[in-house]
């Protein structure tokens, strides 16, 4: 693993001996200040790293709450420069937490692939999850070492012992391996299948292995992280925005505590 603050968190973690939460919000939902209230506050809530998506049109991997936590970002006016201007106003108040830029390749090559690999690292973002490129589409591989960034890339139930070598040789950070196949936020895997499947990704790599889909309580996360590097909560934490937003459609008073208390009950079952 590189000297980024990827690896020195899941070195803490290690040292802590226990599992890391990975929390997930979009960049711009439901609007700027909410979204970025929300960010600056979620390390003193229990993430160990966070997960910021880059709102887009046509998320296809996505469900319903996260593809409606684009839309209401984008209808806000949340952009690609936005986005990594959240990062760097984090970065202000918190140089040791990795945030790591989760979306679609589309926003990256309309903003200039190399254009966003240095405002990236600019702005202070320390890895990529770009779903729609898979390690066999290379052409951000180089601009994202180049950067010093890392390619955190994806497995899933169906990726088979023949595949795992190409996805351990390219990916950086950690591996994300998502525990259903299907869309985010819709269904859950046994802990049995997914502790199994765990197991079988680390006769390939020696990268931490994060797991998510489908975990959206404290009593989920405590499972999984029985045996994960990481969980990763994304669906159920923006559907606790929607949630709390008032009849037109914006952020209620309650909307960021609502969303800052589930990820305490959740980092609270990752320690209990």
């Amino acid at each position: 693993m590189s000297g980024t603050r990827i690896s020195a968190r899941f070195d803490r973690l290690k040292s802590e001996n226990r599992s890391g939460l990975v929390t997930f919000i979009t960049a711009g939902d439901p609007d700027r200040g909410t979204s970025q209230s929300i960010l600056d506050a979620l390390p003193g809530a229990g993430a160990d790293l966070i997960e910021l998506g880059m709102p887009f049109s046509d998320p296809m991997a996505d469900g319903p709450a996260i593809q409606a936590a684009s839309l209401r970002a984008l209808e806000n006016g949340a952009n690609m420069k936005q986005t990594l201007e959240m990062v760097a106003s984090f970065r202000k108040n918190d140089a040791q937490t990795p945030v790591i830029l989760m979306g679609y390749y589309n926003p990256i090559y309309a903003y200039g692939p190399e254009k966003f690999m240095a405002d990236a690292k600019s702005a202070g973002v320390d890895g990529l999850i770009v779903v729609d490129l898979p390690p066999e589409e290379t052409e951000l591989q180089q601009p994202v070492k180049a950067a010093g960034l890392d390619f955190i890339y994806l497995t899933a139930p169906t990726t088979g012992d023949d595949r795992l070598p190409l996805v351990a040789e390219h990916a950086g950070g950690f591996i994300y391996h998502v525990s259903i196949t299907g869309i985010t936020g819709t269904k859950s895997a046994s802990a049995g299948a997914v502790e199994t499947a765990v197991e079988r990704i680390r006769r390939h790599t020696g990268l931490p292995i994060a797991v998510g889909f489908g975990i959206r309580t404290p009593a989920q996360a405590a499972e999984i992280g029985r045996f994960a590097n990481a969980v990763v909560v994304g669906s159920a934490l923006v559907s606790r925005i929607e949630e709390n937003l008032n009849g037109g459609g914006a952020a209620s008073g309650a909307c960021r505590d609502a969303v800052l208390g589930l990820v305490r009950d959740l980092a609270g079952g990752l320690k209990s």
